[in-house]
């Protein structure tokens, strides 16, 4: 649910969100006509909207694995250093927005810049050495956010069928769990193949609905399963391998830096997105309080057997317990083809420019990307069915550099334009931020591969 948001908004709001530059409006046009004509009818947003929006891209799927994030990071651990990434991202998502309003206040007519327009503006304004990688950045960032799209495509999957798969079992079906995802599949595509938004967007509210009554009703039934563990009986830290894998689930429940421009581009006021009590900040304190409250009650109850989604730790010949799972199920699936959607916007504009056979039959050639694009998120998803690695692996390697690295680099090339802008301070921040980055791409990458190969082994 992380970009869902952003999606959504552009098609209401009363100027287009992403695609207010050229390069952006063409890209929107070349997928669908009708998504740009949807742009021409609602208002701007007040900071209660903003709010709720934020809350909604970011509380998603990874929310349901916050109790697998405090077992790797333990009860104390997970609890302190929780809330320390939730400050760095934010403090990331801030040195973004700088970087957007100095690029669009230095380009002529320019009234918004996405995530990718900003990544390489910063670059083209920047130093000489820097404006020649401009376009690679965009480049970059851009496949980043593909990878990350893709990544959470076949999560979905993965989380559809865990819990799909134990209702199923609790009624005595013996159905393999392989059989189970290839049942998903036909519903997941329909929805998918569709290239106009218009049709899409009506099901963001009934996900956010379903999404948030399963989590409430997992936390009540958590609470009311007979007397609470002691914190004692659990482990308050860590080793650094789980720290690793701790680190992955957390970025990838935060990481929605690529939702930030467009929801303060479409506020009355947007000055008041990212000031020091604004939008961002309020709502990330929430956020973080929900994220911790949750990954606490399900780790101090479940303990070691704490599932990564805890829905699959409540009893499945239990009635409320298979509403509750079926609810959030259905809350991710609806969720599935607006995340496709943004894939999608993200390969076919280049393959419609590069490719004659593309031009000639534009809807013809989407239709079959749209149909490899699923078939290839659902075979990721088959030959990778361990949820809590998936998550964390696409948390340590894409979202950790979409949150920490690029919004720094962007406030090393803005900075370096202006007289003592890189102080002592600035640096040190900076390279404390790269640093924490690179140990959690690299670490987080090599130990959840190696316990996905390990659970292959087995």
């Amino acid at each position: 649910m992380i970009f869902e948001t952003l999606y959504i908004q552009s098609a209401k709001t009363e100027s287009p969100l992403e695609l207010q530059t050229p390069k952006a409006r063409e890209a929107a046009a070349n997928v669908s006509e009708d998504v740009e004509a949807t742009t021409k009818k609602s208002h701007r947003t007040s900071q209660m909207e903003t709010a709720i929006h934020l809350f909604k891209g970011s509380v998603g799927a990874g929310l349901f694995a916050m109790g697998d994030c405090f077992k790797n990071g333990g009860l104390a651990g997970a609890t302190i250093f929780l809330p320390i990434i939730a400050l760095i991202c934010v403090h990331c998502e801030q040195m973004l927005i700088a970087g957007s309003i100095l690029a669009v206040e230095r380009t002529k007519g320019a009234t918004f810049y996405d995530y990718p327009d900003t990544v390489e503006k910063c670059f083209e304004y920047g130093p000489k050495p820097f404006r020649r990688l401009a376009k690679i950045m965009r480049v970059m960032v851009e496949t980043f956010l593909c990878v990350t799209q893709f990544g959470f495509c076949s999560i979905y999957f993965v989380f559809i069928t865990e819990n799909l798969h134990q209702i199923l079992e609790s009624y005595g079906f013996d159905i393999s769990f392989n059989i189970t995802m290839l049942m998903c599949l036909l519903p997941a595509m329909l929805p998918s193949l569709l290239t106009n938004l218009k049709y899409i967007s009506p099901v963001s509210a009934l996900a956010s609905f379903s999404l948030i009554f399963g989590m409430v009703a997992t936390l009540s039934i958590a609470l009311s399963s007979g007397p609470m563990p002691s914190p004692a009986e659990r482990h308050l830290f860590t080793n650094g391998s789980q720290m690793s894998l701790f680190f992955g689930t957390a970025l990838f429940s935060f990481e929605g830096v690529a939702l930030i421009l467009p929801l303060r581009n479409a506020m009355k006021k947007p000055e008041k997105f990212n000031s020091r009590y604004g939008v961002l900040n309020v709502t990330m304190v929430g956020i973080t309080s929900i994220f911790i409250i949750t990954g606490f009650i399900s780790y101090l109850r479940w303990g070691e057997d704490v599932q990564g989604s805890i829905t699959l730790n409540l009893d499945p010949s239990n009635t409320l317990s298979q509403v509750v799972k079926i609810a959030a199920a259905l809350g991710v699936f609806f969720g599935y083809p607006i995340q496709f959607f943004i894939m999608i916007r993200i390969i076919w504009p280049p393959m419609k420019q590069n490719y004659n056979s593309a031009q000639k039959y534009p809807i013809t050639l989407q239709v079959i990307l749209r149909f490899i694009m699923v078939l290839l998120t659902f075979g990721v998803a088959l030959l990778v069915p361990k949820l809590h690695l998936f998550i964390s692996l696409i948390g340590a390697f894409c979202s950790t550099a979409l949150a920490f690295v690029f919004p720094v680099f962007v406030d090393f090339v803005i900075r370096a334009q202006r007289p003592k802008g890189l102080n002592t301070w600035v640096y040190l921040k900076n390279i404390v931020i790269l640093i924490i980055a690179t140990l959690g791409i690299i670490t987080g990458t090599y130990e959840s591969i190696n316990e996905i190969v390990k659970e292959f082994l087995e």
